[in-house]
């Protein structure tokens, strides 16, 4: 195909290179558009209440930062005021660096149309770290690849048109002519470019303009969700890459934030020798609370079923909340809110400075206790960066892949699912077999595995468990609840079991095909149950709200643990249920949510407060018109500050006595 040029001339170079970032602008609002479609049913309900206007003003904004910081080479060899640049071999390499460069960022662009529907949220740069211990990444993204053909068809044709619409100045000779006119125009171009280049990077002119963030997409949309829309991949890489994780806000003095919150938990001076109950930690892979059909009994008219027969049934025998929460959106921050009671603010905790921190968690106290600790994951050992923090955090002892191979017990890698792990079915047998060979008491944790993408169920469930229901994860969750059952089945049988608390929960929520379930409160709804088979847990669902970093300290709290630890979630048994809080991050945006209410704060203002309980899709903004406002702000500021500080001084444990 022809070459699309320019008329030769002096303003050629400059004109071309315009023209070309015009493209770009297009390319990103059709990435923009896909990612709308694709993702649709989380944006449907509040779509209508968006400001047209405001969505366009700040995508512009954003894709002019992110154009023009990936564009910066290509700008500089389409406008530097030297006249080799009018040669072929310079044009030639402009349209290489060109087409590359905006090839990989639309790539970027397309992977979060299909990754956001797990995260919420825009892709970071510290996905480069989630993934670094991942060795079959490049099948893992081959299968995904032949999952969504779409999404690669249409890369290929914006990347394809990148190429054939790019337009080329046409070779101008200045050595022909007076000189002194084409480098008047060419300064004149660069000198213009610069300042707007500048202003664009930071999304703004003035001194006074700090360089955008991600936290300033919430200012064009309602809800944190939605700032995906207003940002684009490249923009959310470049602006987290050496990113500082922590920084202390100094809401409040030192006598302030310990007035108004302590992480210290102490034990209560009648509460009695300890318990000595094994613990058993069952992580289930994106379980979110809208699969538990005995979770949702107001779902679909009353008639909605679910996808866990068994969990259900164990739910009627156990102690749950009336609301219950996770601390974050993904697997790498499951782990560290449900085992050591530290939530996801900013970035995930494995992935920032702070995980070389001194660690301790419901394994790290136990240990003190003389309990035996392990930790179980049915993936590559190292997968995920769970063994490290396991290890940090006081699990004596790691099953992975490599162990479960090892035992002739069991089939092996015939049990490998292919893409990540050992199915949940073998590995959780496998997980009970072992535990019948511990020493008591001991404290173990499982971090299950197949209720994931690529969405498949070994072959022998293929019938039992077809293809169907409102999302493809629906039919992983059901795979997965029988593992459940028949691992119960299993631990019945062994000594230990009645001597044994059990608590099950998810590491975060996913796949979503109700509306509820797709606000800042519904996008983090998880299970939260605890399990006495001896009965001394009162069964039953109590008021109030749960969350994943309440289960460490309420734990110890019912074993009457007897030293003290640090932990920023509630004992459960202790504190009142109109007390209690679910606390969260999502796009800059900070999530409390106490009584009926729920608050959004961006870290230096309240943006939205609504009553989630009778505005289940939070459409009417209550900030500066509730009572509780103030005393919700400062105990979130109180808790962030805490969080960032200990952080920061490497104070997330007490000294060793």
């Amino acid at each position: 195909m022809k070459q699309i040029k320019l008329r030769k001339g002096i303003y050629s170079s400059p004109l071309a290179f315009v023209c070309n970032m015009l493209m770009i602008y297009v390319w990103y609002m059709v990435c923009r558009l896909v990612f709308l479609w694709s993702n649709w049913e989380n944006y449907a309900a509040g779509f209508d209440k968006l400001e047209l206007n405001q969505l366009i003003t700040g995508s512009l904004f954003f894709d002019t930062s992110a154009i023009l910081y990936t564009n910066a080479l290509y700008a500089l060899l389409m406008l530097l005021p030297l006249h080799y640049k009018e040669r072929k071999p310079w044009k030639r390499v402009a349209k290489w660096v060109f087409v590359v460069t905006n090839s990989l960022c639309l790539s970027l662009n397309l992977v979060d149309v299909v990754y956001f529907r797990y995260t919420s949220r825009r892709t970071t740069a510290s996905v480069f770290q989630e993934f670094s211990h991942e060795g079959n990444i490049l099948s893992i993204i081959g299968k995904e690849v032949v999952h969504h053909p779409f999404i690669v068809l249409l890369g290929i044709a914006l990347i394809a048109l990148l190429w054939i619409l790019y337009i080329e100045p046409r070779a101008y000779r200045p050595q022909l002519r007076p000189r002194w006119k084409y480098y008047v125009v060419q300064v004149l171009s660069l000198g213009v470019f610069v300042p707007l280049c500048v202003a664009g990077m930071r999304g703004g002119f003035t001194t006074a303009v700090r360089p955008i963030t991600l936290s300033n997409a919430n200012q064009y949309v309602n809800q944190p969700a939605e700032a995906a829309l207003v940002l684009n991949t490249p923009f959310s890489i470049i602006r987290t890459i050496n990113k500082k994780s922590f920084e202390d806000p100094k809401y409040f003095s030192s006598q302030e934030l310990d007035a108004l919150y302590s992480p210290l938990h102490t034990p209560r001076k009648d509460q009695g020798e300890m318990q000595r109950k094994n613990v058993v930690v069952l992580i289930l892979e994106s379980f979110g609370q809208e699969f538990v059909g005995a979770l949702n009994p107001q779902l679909d008219g009353g008639k909605y079923k679910g996808a866990t027969p068994f969990l259900d049934s164990l739910i009627a025998v156990s102690t749950t909340y009336e609301q219950s929460f996770a601390n974050g959106r993904k697997s790498i921050d499951g782990m560290p809110s449900v085992l050591s009671s530290i939530p996801m603010f900013v970035e995930p905790f494995f992935l920032t400075p702070a995980s070389l921190n001194h660690l301790s968690g419901l394994a790290g106290e136990l240990k003190k206790e003389n309990y035996y600790t392990a930790f179980f994951h049915g993936a590559a050992n190292g997968s995920m960066g769970f063994q490290a923090f396991a290890k940090s955090t006081g699990f004596k002892d790691y099953f992975g892949r490599t162990e479960f191979n090892e035992d002739k017990r069991f089939r092996g890698d015939e049990d490998f699912d292919g893409t990540w792990a050992i199915w949940d079915e073998p590995f959780l047998q496998y997980y009970a077999t072992k535990m019948n060979e511990m020493r008591e008491p001991f404290m173990t944790a499982v971090f299950t595995a197949s209720s994931h993408a690529p969405f498949k169920v070994p072959e022998q469930y293929e019938n039992q468990f077809p293809d169907e229901g409102p999302t493809v994860l629906h039919r992983c969750v059901k795979y997965s609840d029988m593992a459940l059952r028949k691992f119960f089945a299993k631990a019945r049988t062994m000594p230990w079991y009645k001597n044994t608390i059990f608590v099950l929960t998810a590491d975060h929520t996913s796949l979503s095909s109700h509306a509820e379930y797709s606000t800042p409160v519904g996008l983090f709804r998880v299970p939260i149950i605890f399990f006495d088979p001896s009965g001394k847990m009162p069964a039953g669902r109590h008021p109030g709200i749960a969350k994943q970093i309440d289960i460490m300290p309420t734990i110890l709290g019912y074993l009457r643990y007897p030293r003290p630890y640090i932990a920023f979630g509630n004992d459960l048994t202790q504190i009142a249920a109109t007390d209690n809080y679910e606390v969260a991050y999502l796009n800059g945006v900070y999530i409390f949510v106490q009584g009926d209410e729920v608050l959004l704060f961006d870290g230096q203002k309240v943006t939205g407060l609504y009553d989630y309980k009778h505005d289940v899709m939070l459409q009417h903004n209550l900030v500066g018109k509730s009572p509780r406002q103030g005393g919700m702000e400062r105990k979130l500021k109180a808790i962030i500050q805490s969080y960032m500080s200990r952080m920061i001084s490497d104070q997330v444990t007490l000294p060793k006595q």
